[in-house]
């Protein structure tokens, strides 16, 4: 496939997982202000300039714009011309527009219309998750060795094929997917595992060995191996819609624990920043699950729901966590922050967002050997 194929190939499918996941968080911000009496001016799928829209009755103006990499909802009373007269005095609003002003609601109104946002894309994840399990079931392994590989780290700590793992690090477990995901939990970390044998409960230390591998994208990870097998096929429970939802909001807690974990993880040097991806990467992994199947597009915009939701909640002002954090402070000392105070804090955050969007980029160009496919391209 040449190099302009795959580009459009990959940024159709970007787009198609990226847009819905933008309006069902631009929707929890929209259903939550229109909840609180705040009047919502604009609801945009992208930035810059309009291609098209409509206004709805309440006077909202949908409308998709140039460029497809995000969106926002515009509140009345959250620019700055709509709060402040000449000279930066403040703008006298009527009862009715202070009713329905942004910035007029309690703290508790904003942080909550803000809050919205994030939380939208975690009950998406819920919600798609549920109708996953309650679709086709899930699989289940009960956490019992098969086989353990020979000098491996298993071996040498003591475990033995027919072992069940009721517990690592003190929290029992019942599926020997939980024994690896706590693994990639722990990298560089012994593990604590109590394993039943016979009749016997035991105390085993073992640490795992790190390894490089590719994933099938060709993503190089660093992987915990403790070298023990399970081959059993696994059986498909079938469950019902309130199993499959107890099982939804598990499965996304403890995918929002990894995905954090994993950040603390390059933060500390455990794991490489080279992990850390960006927009190109995105890109290139969705056109490559979209060839995999319908499934696997819709478990990564699963994860990918559940990943914006978690950046945004980060105290980054920019942010919708760095908003969170001024109405933080300002519920505490019973006023908000200062006007110059907010503006540092929004120019510090922008400067944080576009270092890291930059060293993403860097990383996605040097995975996607971009450098040497325009070359190819040109020559």
């Amino acid at each position: 496939m040449d190099i302009v194929a795959e580009i459009s190939r990959n940024g159709f499918w970007f787009l198609v997982l990226l847009t819905p996941l933008v309006f069902v968080h631009e929707m929890g911000h929209f259903l939550v202000a229109r909840w609180c009496g705040v009047r919502v001016e604009v609801f945009s799928i992208g930035f810059g300039r309009e291609l098209f829209g409509f206004n709805d009755r309440h006077g909202t103006r949908w409308k998709f714009s140039l460029l497809p990499l995000g969106g926002y909802v515009r509140m009345f009373g959250m620019a700055a011309n709509e709060l402040e007269g000449g000279e930066g005095e403040p703008k006298e609003m009527s009862a009715a527009d202070r009713k329905v002003s942004f910035a007029h609601k309690s703290v508790w109104r904003r942080a909550a219309i803000v809050a919205a946002g994030p939380a939208a894309n975690f009950i998406f994840a819920v919600v798609v998750l549920g109708i996953l399990y309650v679709s086709y079931g899930k699989t289940y392994r009960a956490p019992i060795i098969d086989e353990v590989m020979i000098d491996s780290a298993a071996h040498e700590a003591g475990l033995l094929p027919g072992d069940r793992i009721v517990a690592v690090n003190g929290s029992a477990t019942d599926r020997f997917e939980d024994v690896a995901a706590t693994i990639q939990l722990n990298l560089d970390q012994p593990l604590g595992l109590t394993v039943e044998r016979a009749s016997e409960t035991l105390n085993i230390t073992v640490r795992p060995r790190i390894v490089v591998e590719k994933d099938v994208f060709g993503n190089e990870h660093r992987i915990g191996r403790l070298g023990i097998r399970s081959v059993q096929a696994g059986e498909l429970l079938e469950l019902g819609p309130l199993d499959a939802g107890a099982e939804a909001v598990r499965e996304t807690y403890s995918l929002s624990v990894s995905m954090l974990t994993g950040v603390w993880q390059m933060i500390t040097g455990v794991r490489s920043t080279e992990e850390l991806g960006g927009v190109l990467r995105i890109a290139k992994i969705s056109g490559d699950v979209a060839e995999v199947g319908l499934l696997s597009l819709v478990s990564l915009a699963v994860l990918l729901s559940i990943n914006l939701g978690l950046i945004n909640l980060f105290p980054v002002p920019m942010l919708d966590g760095g908003h969170l954090a001024f109405y933080a402070i300002e519920a505490v000392r019973g006023r908000p922050l200062s006007d110059g105070a907010q503006e540092w804090g929004l120019k510090i955050g922008l400067a944080m967002v576009l270092s890291l969007m930059l060293f993403a980029t860097w990383n996605d160009l040097v995975y996607l050997e971009v450098g040497e496919k325009f070359r190819w391209l040109f020559n």
